[in-house]
């Protein structure tokens, strides 16, 4: 079941109606729920249901089911099982037999690629990406040619080392990162991704943040605007040559190519 992302007043008719019907509620925070629930005005048992304790609590959560008890599934906020706790237990529901009603709600993935202004007709949602620098950079080389807009979610401490892979593996492409929606602080900055890095340096991001991403181009990029790039990751800290090598990564052109016109101007010699 859906609940509200920060605005309680999203919470749908639907939503309040079940929340008020079940016998227990399978809950990722009970303190954050049941401040909810007494918001509704609604007292109804919990159980603490996480990522520390989701294998442990399948088993006894289907036999309340099997036994005819209405359990409601709810994360922190938005939608249960998208980059939070439910999946493994809905999987579980699947194969057992029992029946799942989804009470749809707001969600913070559909909402930001809304308000990001970026297209909506094809997109693709991959959640936390790795921490390890490597992997993550592995994960975003292989959205290098997908055209569908990504969204991703990252906390405040970790965005501008994101939004700097995303300018080396993907390009200086729009993008916007969305902080706080429908809460009173709600933010969204747009711009190429060098802009957004530079207005979150200004003013250092607090609060839940979504990042959404354009998609690749369907032509690659001619050989002076693969110049221009390497030459804003060069002017970010990169070495010419490595700068070359995954601005070509990404549009297909020589990395010589690009080397050379990087060099050239200033007859700089190779590093």
């Amino acid at each position: 079941m859906g609940t509200p992302i920060g605005n309680l007043a999203d919470l749908s008719q639907r939503a309040r109606e079940t929340l008020g019907s079940v016998d227990l509620v399978a809950a990722e925070d009970t303190r954050r729920t049941g401040r909810l629930l007494a918001h509704l005005g609604l007292k109804v048992r919990m159980l603490s249901f996480f990522e520390g304790n989701e294998r442990q609590r399948i088993d006894e959560l289907l036999d309340r089911l099997r036994e005819g008890e209405r359990v409601a599934l709810v994360s922190d906020a938005g939608m249960p099982a998208v980059s939070d706790p439910g999946f493994r237990l809905l999987q579980a529901a699947v194969a057992a037999g029992v029946e799942i009603t989804v009470v749809p709600g707001p969600s913070a993935v559909t909402a930001a690629l809304v308000v990001s202004g970026l297209p909506t007709d094809r997109w693709v949602f991959e959640g936390f990406l790795p921490r390890r620098p490597s992997e993550r950079r592995e994960r975003l080389r292989a959205l290098a040619h997908d055209p569908r807009t990504v969204v991703l979610f990252e906390s405040p401490l970790r965005v501008i080392t994101l939004l700097r892979d995303v300018l080396v593996e993907l390009g200086d492409r729009r993008a916007a990162v969305a902080r706080e929606l429908t809460k009173l602080h709600e933010e969204v900055v747009r711009g190429r991704v060098s802009e957004v890095i530079a207005s979150l340096l200004d003013s250092e991001p607090r609060g839940e943040l979504v990042v959404v991403i354009e998609g690749a181009e369907a032509v690659a990029p001619d050989l002076d605007e693969m110049v221009e790039e390497a030459r804003r990751l060069v002017a970010d800290g990169m070495r010419k040559r490595e700068a070359a090598a995954a601005v070509a990564r990404r549009g297909g052109g020589s990395a010589n190519e690009i080397y050379g016109a990087l060099v050239e101007p200033e007859g700089a010699p190779e590093d």
